[in-house]
């Protein structure tokens, strides 16, 4: 692991600064921390953020030897929704977010106790719309200094926090498939497995989906199969 005067990895302020300027395959409008226009035409627009919207947190950090890897979390089994899945740290918009890397660093701090002042923000993907008329900003951001992450979680909504390599998303290995059909749209869904600290996951659906695109961006390539994933994703309100 190499570092710069600063203490930094190289391999992580070269993948920031590469991340920083990149251009979604579409314009969108997102509600950004840095309250500028961009050349991807990403841009600060408070008028749009709402209680259909919401942003998911790509928490990455360089593993001790040396791969990326990201921040993941099981959600409580006492959960309404989606109990007992695996997801990104994240959640709904609300009251007091001015644009999506707050909703994503106000979650994230609610969830797991992520310190907001160690993660740095440095860019947007594009919006995933989901099948209860939800818009998902994935917010992608660097832990620079991993120890300084201390995990405290929230035991009404997360039940275990883990990491998992990114790249892993992009491999056949460990993955499986389920074809699916919703409203004439028909799709794959896609299953990762994964153990940590000997425990099983499964990490799935949108979750994955988003995994597999943060990793394609972050690794400039795509995954080694066939995703099909489905359509309506890809269709934001927002």
């Amino acid at each position: 692991m190499c570092s710069n005067s600063s203490g930094k990895s190289e391999t992580l302020v070269k993948l920031a600064q590469r991340l920083r300027l990149y251009k979604p395959p579409y314009s969108f409008h997102v509600s950004d921390a840095t309250n500028n226009t961009k050349d991807s035409e990403i841009q600060f627009s408070p008028g749009e953020v709402g209680p259909n919207r919401a942003a998911v947190l790509i928490c990455l950090f360089e593993g001790e030897n040396g791969d990326l890897r990201v921040i993941l979390t099981r959600r409580s089994s006492k959960m309404s929704s989606h109990s007992g899945e695996v997801a990104l740290p994240g959640g709904k918009w609300e009251e007091g977010d001015e644009n999506d890397a707050d909703t994503a660093l106000r979650e994230a701090k609610e969830e797991i106790g992520l310190d907001p002042s160690i993660v740095e923000v440095v860019t947007f993907l594009e919006p995933f719309y989901t099948t209860r008329h939800l818009t998902v900003f994935p917010v992608i951001g660097i832990i620079w200094d991993k120890n300084a992450f201390n995990p405290v979680l929230n035991a009404a909504e997360v039940e275990s926090v883990f990491d998992a390599p990114l790249e892993m998303f992009l491999k056949n290995e460990n993955r499986r498939e389920e074809r699916m059909e919703w409203m004439g749209y028909r799709y794959m869904l896609q299953y990762f497995d994964y153990k940590a600290d000997n425990k099983s996951y499964v990490i799935w659906a949108l979750t994955s989906a988003i995994l597999i695109r943060a990793a394609s961006v972050v690794y400039q390539r795509p995954p080694a199969f066939d995703e099909s994933r489905p359509q309506f994703w890809g269709r934001s309100r927002h």
